[in-house]
């Protein structure tokens, strides 16, 4: 008996040390042909964004061949395992780890001055690739470019253009979110929030 649940301890702690997955969130402009099996990402073009994700059980390195609309072609190596995001459209993209509340729950007490200057210190930095990194859990994607954003591969990833600002955790625990935001969005962000902090006053 004994030898039966040594064996079976074994062969789950060998399951653990083995078990790899990675999930990669692939944001395109239009259309897209997305082949997981075959890892490729052949653009479409068109208008609008859209977003797929494609799943793989493995520790290998994944080399995704992302074919442009003029048939040029590059490859992305996705190396670790957990949550990723690739940007195939032309434009840079912004993100960074948010805490999103509970719906039910969502505060509506006002924003401090202070809280506000540090936010517009926060995303100007951001726009310039300044103070990114992955310890920060902030990001900064160059067209073509792939960031692992986190270890977790349920956290939950919000694309440029949605609104969503808040959502349920799960079994108690808060959702772990990364919101991405296009440049333009972040410079009209800045503006509205410079636009609620209040003027200095004239010196004499």
């Amino acid at each position: 008996m004994r030898r039966t649940l040594f064996i079976l301890a074994l062969a789950s702690a060998f399951s653990t040390c083995t078990s790899h997955n990675k999930r990669i969130l692939i944001l395109f402009k239009g259309n897209a042909d997305i082949d997981g099996d075959k890892k490729t990402v052949v653009l479409k073009g068109g208008s609008g964004l859209g977003e797929k994700e494609i799943f793989y059980s493995t520790g290998d390195i994944i080399n995704l061949t992302v074919t442009q609309e003029d048939n040029s072609a590059a490859e992305v190596a996705i190396k670790e395992d957990g949550l990723h995001f690739l940007n195939t459209t032309k434009d840079t993209i912004l993100g960074s780890y948010q805490v999103y509340s509970d719906p039910s729950k969502a505060s509506k007490n006002s924003i401090s001055q202070e809280t506000l200057r540090k936010s517009i210190d926060s995303l100007e930095l951001l726009i310039q690739n300044k103070n990114v990194s992955a310890a920060n859990r902030n990001f900064f994607l160059a067209p073509g470019q792939a960031a692992k954003l986190s270890d977790n591969v349920e956290a939950f990833v919000v694309t440029p253009y949605h609104q969503m600002t808040s959502m349920e955790g799960k079994d108690g625990k808060a959702p772990e979110v990364y919101r991405f935001w296009s440049i333009k969005e972040i410079r009209e962000t800045i503006d509205k929030l410079k636009g609620f902090t209040k003027a200095e006053a004239p010196k004499e």
